[in-house]
């Protein structure tokens, strides 16, 4: 016997969950057994107690509750093929592999003869339990109580669920605890010939086996508006020519309409097939009770579920966020691919030098992805240790090694159900290779010191500086973990390869640096921006940033000027013009001429020097600096005087 959970339905759907001996948790938090970030479960849900071949479900007292075959419970021991449901999930607990129990029923429409003789209406304005004056002139009896705590149990637990299919299943199955059905189908639908989800099931024959429903049946209810039962569909002659009915033994239909202010949704489809268990004309007032409650639960969903998408496709339409600057066609290129990979979940490997904006990226497909509103976890692999960096990746258990006192998690783990972006890469380790190679093909992780595997949801997006080709080559990086990082790459453009951005950059981190050192804003003069324009930017983006900062923090004047610019950028700007070197080395031998001359008549006092050449001293100092005249000026300071 090996006894497992398998998620069938809803944010579980996939989780395979074995039962050692002992306990196993389901919640929200990831210290749970199987766990995922489920608003409707609790942190820690409910509990699996195994004890030899017996299975104990208990209720941790969870907010929303465990239901077990759409009974809610506090415990209860599991039978092969049981089916819970936790929040917007829905698992079944097998004690062999059963296939069918992974196949749903499906609906297998037919064309039946006209009811119109044999069959019972009942619209919403003529229910009972849907009007409380009605109901109170009702009688007591047993039957109405349990009738009216059914729909009590019903409208309380479909409330808050979010998945379509998951509010299906759980609907037919508390219907089968009101109604004596033996077949039922919940269909969603706009119109009878077309169902956008249908959720069926046979509770004789099991999961795999499709429910015959009657187009005819549900065009009516489409037309009417109203609930139909048909108690004896056997004896009636207008049945009986009906090969899917009366092959099958049906004897009793009943259907009622989902719905809205509007319109028809769909419906609920159910029959019987045996002679105790008969629709009479109180199943069909209890069923448009039920109809009435769901409908709102189903319109809700089908509201949430086009609010996603209509989320998901402004996302698309609009200019999708992000905190790259430049308009270039280089740029243009990189702001399509974020459009189309973002929506995606697929890996991604961002190639580029330093400085060239990669995380910037890599937030941007973040953002615009279904993930942005969980965590973007950054970590780089190169200013870590590599005997921190395990830890820091994975978590540790306490006691794991000497100092870990707690358990801590580890960055993966915080990550879950957002991104995870690994910049540098190519600097990870190669024993941390082999382990994120486990987690990108398996989807799981151990921490550091523990034995228990953690499922996981996290996209991965990866930057390197390096060729990974090369260090492939040289055996320093792993073939098979680069061909699962590099699903979707992307190569950075170097600033010098986008020179069209650099006026556009430089206005943006003149504002920047303006807010963060607390200056006013002053523009660049067309001198500094043709060295701007002329340099070739090793440090891209970056560099530029800090050109621009030190700038406003240095500069004078009420414009940044080429002396405002770091050393190596002030002749630059001469190359817009095509001149030559010996055009730019009789610019810089006039310069020094006139410092020299100025620092001479001053006696080397630099303060002087500035007044005679119409300079700000700071000025004077930065341009004696970049002019290499240091040593000039500290011999003319205290050099002999004729």
């Amino acid at each position: 016997m090996n006894p497992k959970v398998v998620g069938i339905s809803g944010p579980l759907k996939g989780s395979v969950l074995p039962l050692p001996e002992g306990e196993a948790s389901i919640g929200r938090d990831s210290s749970n057994d199987l766990w995922v970030t489920d608003p409707s479960l609790s942190r820690r849900h409910c509990a699996l107690v195994r004890n030899g071949d017996q299975i104990i479900l208990r209720d941790l007292e969870s907010r929303n509750g465990t239901i077990l075959n759409s009974v809610p419970v506090a415990e209860q021991q599991l039978q092969h093929g049981d089916q819970i449901s936790l929040g917007d999930s829905i698992v079944v607990f097998l004690t062999k592999d059963d296939p069918s129990q992974f196949t749903r029923s499906r609906v297998q429409l037919t064309d039946t003869a006209d009811i119109a003789d044999t069959s019972l209406l009942l619209r919403q304005e003529d229910s009972v339990y849907l009007h409380s004056e009605r109901l109170a002139e009702m009688p007591a009896s047993a039957r109405l109580t349990r009738d009216l705590n059914s729909l009590l149990k019903i409208s309380t637990a479909i409330g808050s669920i979010r998945d379509l299919e998951s509010l299906q299943w759980q609907l037919l199955g508390f219907i089968f605890d009101v109604v004596p059905a033996d077949r039922g189908a919940v269909l969603v639908c706009d119109t009878p010939e077309e169902f956008a989800a249908a959720y069926a099931w046979d509770r004789v024959l099991g999961p795999g086996h499709p429910v015959p429903v009657s187009r005819t049946i549900i065009r009516r209810v489409f037309n009417e508006r109203a609930g139909i039962v048909v108690s004896d569909s056997i004896n009636a002659e207008a049945l009986e020519s009906i090969p899917t009915l009366s092959d099958l033994q049906v004897r009793s239909l009943l259907c009622v309409p989902l719905l809205t202010d509007k319109k028809v949704i769909g419906a609920i489809y159910l029959d019987s097939r045996t002679d105790n268990q008969v629709f009479d004309e109180n199943h069909l007032q209890v069923m448009t009770a039920v109809a009435g409650i769901s409908s709102l639960a189903v319109d809700n969903v089908r509201h949430w579920e086009r609010l996603q998408q209509e989320n998901q496709d402004l996302r698309a339409e609009m200019d999708f966020e992000h905190n790259m600057v430049g308009n270039s066609p280089a740029m243009r290129e990189v702001y399509e691919f974020v459009r189309r990979v973002a929506p995606t979940d697929a890996t991604v490997l961002i190639y580029g030098e330093s400085g060239t904006g990669k995380e910037l990226v890599a937030r941007a497909l973040h953002r615009n992805s279904s993930r942005a509103e969980n965590a973007f976890i950054a970590i780089n692999c190169a200013a870590i240790a590599e005997t921190l960096l395990e830890s820091e990746l994975f978590g540790h258990e306490r006691g794991a090694f000497t100092g870990a006192a707690t358990q801590k998690k580890g960055k993966i783990e915080i990550a879950e159900g957002g991104t995870l972006f690994l910049d540098e890469i190519s600097e990870l380790a190669p024993s941390l290779q082999a382990k994120l190679l486990r987690v990108l093909q398996e989807r799981e992780f151990e921490r550091v010191g523990g034995t228990r595997s953690f499922k996981l949801d996290v996209r991965v997006i990866a930057a390197t500086n390096r060729d990974l080709q090369e260090a492939i080559n040289a055996s320093k990086f792993r073939a098979d973990l680069f061909y699962r990082l590099n699903v979707v790459g992307i190569t950075m453009p170097p600033l010098r390869d986008r020179r069209d951005d650099i006026p556009v950059l430089a206005d943006h981190f003149i504002s920047k640096a303006s807010r963060k050192c607390k200056t006013r804003t002053k523009p660049l003069s067309g001198d500094a921006l043709a060295c701007l324009m002329s340099h070739d930017w090793p440090g891209n983006v970056r560099e530029l940033e800090n050109a621009i900062e030190r700038a406003m923090v240095l500069g004078v004047s009420d414009m940044i000027l080429p002396d405002d610019l770091p050393d190596g950028m002030l002749e630059a700007g001469a190359n817009t013009s095509g001149a030559g070197p010996q055009y730019l080395g009789t610019i810089k031998e006039t310069k020094k001429a006139l410092v020299l001359q100025a620092l001479q008549q001053a006696n080397g006092n630099y303060i002087d020097a500035a007044k005679i050449l119409g300079m700000h001293p700071n000025s004077l100092l930065r341009l004696i600096r970049n002019l290499d005249l240091k040593a000039a000026r500290a011999w003319i300071s205290s050099g002999p005087r004729q």
